[in-house]
């Protein structure tokens, strides 16, 4: 009992810690939208991230690793032991970790060269004035990583591509919504935009949270319970982030330097290249750290200004 009750904890925080940044982009898409919207992601959001997502990729990670089973069979593979499953982890992983890292790192790239933002380094002012060449880098970057996977197998390119795929029509519709007339329509629709971009975001954030949980245990059922109830938390930290973002000019900035080192260090992963599991937590918190610093400077200069 012990044990399982320390496993559950450990997955716990490690779901908190390594999503510390998922709360924060999270909060600062949040706090554009109207409330009803706001508590339809804090409410319904939790049951598709805890039920749905997080529910949901143990039983991918054994499909994708044998397609041909039934559900039952699927099912019962799941909950047989840990041997099954970590035979599927290492089939799947591959596919799930490019997939996921193609679109965090789209996201952060489409921030650093397309979002208005607070400009914590000179670097950041100068690649947003060069945004028209967007599309271009990320063409030729996603290009060479599709020729990689695909020496790997057709499975890794369709893997990347549909990741690719996942962030254009997530970006396209928030452009496409924002851009409309500002009727209440309009405004409907850009919220449910911004509410599909969430939970995509959310998804490539399982991935990497799923995967990392097998670090601690091959029980199926103690992955979905200590990483639900992370889930839970990341939920009620991101209602606090909505202050914390406001409060910090830079904070997104951390977050999102923590969104696509994740990325790059999934898509490393995903070619066979492997990392403690504490990495990316460990990213998350010094970034954010150093971010929240270089916001509480700015303040106190603020502050000395007026």
């Amino acid at each position: 009992m012990w044990s399982i009750l320390i496993v559950i904890v450990g997955l716990a925080l490690f779901e908190i810690i390594s999503s510390l940044d998922n709360a924060v982009v999270n909060a600062h898409v949040l706090q554009s939208l109207p409330e009803k919207f706001q508590r339809f992601f804090m409410t319904w959001g939790i049951i598709i991230a805890v039920v749905l997502v997080r529910g949901i990729l143990p039983f991918a990670i054994v499909w994708m690793a044998s397609p041909s089973l039934s559900f039952g069979g699927m099912w019962h593979m799941v909950w047989s032991g840990s041997a099954a499953v970590e035979a599927a982890l290492k089939t799947s992983k591959p596919l799930l970790l490019i997939g996921g890292g193609t679109y965090l790192a789209m996201v952060f790239l489409g921030w650093l060269f397309l979002e208005k933002k607070s400009y914590a380094f000179l670097v950041e002012h100068f690649l947003h004035r060069q945004a028209a060449w967007f599309y271009a880098i990320v063409s030729i970057l996603f290009t060479l990583l599709l020729v990689a996977a695909l020496h790997v197998s057709s499975a890794m390119g369709l893997a990347a591509a549909v990741g690719s795929m996942a962030y254009f029509m997530t970006d396209g519709f928030r452009k496409n919504a924002e851009s409309t007339e500002n009727s209440l329509v309009a405004q409907a629709r850009a919220a449910w935009s911004a509410i599909l971009y969430l939970e995509i975001l959310d998804a490539s954030f399982s991935i990497d949270g799923v995967i990392g949980a097998f670090a601690f245990t091959m029980s199926v059922p103690l992955i979905l319970i200590g990483n639900g109830l992370g889930a839970i938390v990341v939920r009620q930290v991101t209602v606090r982030g909505l202050k914390l973002v406001q409060r910090y000019a830079y904070l997104k900035n951390g977050a999102m330097y923590s969104l696509g080192v994740l990325g790059g260090l999934m898509i490393l992963e995903s070619f066979g290249h492997e990392y403690p599991f504490w990495v990316a937590p460990l990213n998350t918190i010094i970034l954010l750290v150093i971010f929240i610093v270089l916001s509480e400077r700015e303040l106190q200069l603020a502050k000395k200004r007026t």
